[in-house]
């Protein structure tokens, strides 16, 4: 709960009351509450608001990316280049299909991988790149899918901060091999819990879907069906789906402000001694799901912020700190120099004109 009026870093977005709950009564008491139409006419709706082909729902963006990973040909032992710059799912994933994370550095001005770092760590046990567009800018995907393709590895994009966004003209989510979603609770959208996973190769689709149902195909009589592999229970319900239906409905407007308050903070706080906005990679578009501001003393910026009722934060912890990645820890020194400099300030849909003036103002004023 947000005390003192206090402008939150994240929000949780919701379509309008009167909207969406006549469609969640509707499907509650329709005796269809598991996943059904609703959940397909979601998919259908998602792919073509964000011109992303094979889609596939889930019950949320991790259950998405461990499919992402079973269909990239991870397994046991094998190597995937990642980034400690994320939530912590991101590399539990990877350890949970009992594959080993190796941690590249990132960009110290984006906390994006670093494709140079990417590039030397992979050996003959990689098996795939895991990206992740960190607060919503665009990660070098120009270089990594070139990494990737050099190399004959896969490309997954973690796109959980970055719904919206673009890179060279093209959505996001459309260059790696496979790329998953998140519609967690504080995301752009949310439908509570959720996610989706996107395949490049529609041949995949039928085995993502058996993966997302106990192994199982769906439609057919259950007395007729064969496990051949392993599936688990990954599937969104009619419910979540309603509820990102109507997301759909005002996502645009929520995005555009997510953009204007990021783009307006692009210009506002050049030229503040001690200050930098988070570069932003050519031909990228950001959806700035957090504002990244750099500041040679992100203490004193987030006590500045947060004691004048501007939430302030750096939000993540580097991943390889906690003592499960205690064996896959190396040195990060581009993270280190982001970590320390980092501080995210509000710029979601709920930043207003006034909210986001009297940030700078209070910048402005050290």
């Amino acid at each position: 709960m947000i005390e003192n009026n206090q402008v939150p870093l994240v929000k949780v977005a919701m379509p309008p009351r009167n909207t969406l709950l006549p469609c969640l009564e509707s499907v509650l008491y329709s005796g269809m509450i598991a996943e059904g139409e609703h959940v397909y006419n979601f998919e259908a709706a998602f792919s073509r608001h964000f011109k992303l082909d094979n889609i596939l729902a889930t019950s949320s963006g991790t259950a998405a990316l461990h499919i992402a990973m079973l269909l990239a040909g991870v397994n046991s032992g094998d190597e995937v280049i990642t980034t400690s710059m994320t939530a912590e799912p991101t590399n539990t994933t990877i350890l949970q299909v009992g594959a080993i994370p190796i941690f590249a550095d990132v960009d110290a001005l984006t906390g994006n991988l670093d494709p140079e770092a990417v590039e030397l760590l992979i050996t003959d046990k990689t098996k795939a790149i895991c990206v992740v567009h960190y607060a919503g800018y665009p990660a070098n995907l120009t270089r990594l899918r070139a990494i990737a393709d050099k190399h004959g590895i896969k490309l997954i994009e973690d796109c959980a901060h970055a719904l919206g966004a673009f890179y060279a003209t093209s959505p996001i989510g459309t260059i790696g091999d496979f790329a998953i979603f998140s519609f967690q609770a504080i995301k752009h959208i949310t439908t509570i819990d959720g996610g989706a996973l996107i395949m490049k190769d529609s041949s995949r689709v039928d085995e993502a879907k058996r993966l997302r149902w106990f192994g199982l195909a769906k439609g057919v009589p259950r007395t007729e069906v064969d496990i051949k592999k392993l599936g688990f229970k990954y599937n969104m319900n009619n419910v979540a789906a309603t509820i990102g239906l109507q997301q759909l409905i005002g996502v645009n407007s929520l995005l555009d402000r997510h953009r204007s308050n990021g783009q307006f903070f692009d210009n506002a706080l050049q030229g503040i001694t001690g200050l930098t906005p988070s570069k932003i990679e050519r031909g990228a578009e950001p959806t700035y799901w957090l504002y990244t501001l750099l500041a040679e003393d992100s203490d004193a910026v987030e006590s500045c912020l947060n004691s004048n009722g501007i939430s302030a934060s750096k939000l993540h912890r580097p991943n390889h700190l906690h003592s499960i990645f205690e064996p896959y820890r190396r040195p990060l020194p581009g993270l280190e120099a982001f970590y320390q400099r980092l501080v995210h300030i509000p710029c979601g849909w709920w930043v207003t004109d006034e909210d986001r003036g009297r940030i700078v103002s209070l910048l402005r004023k050290g």
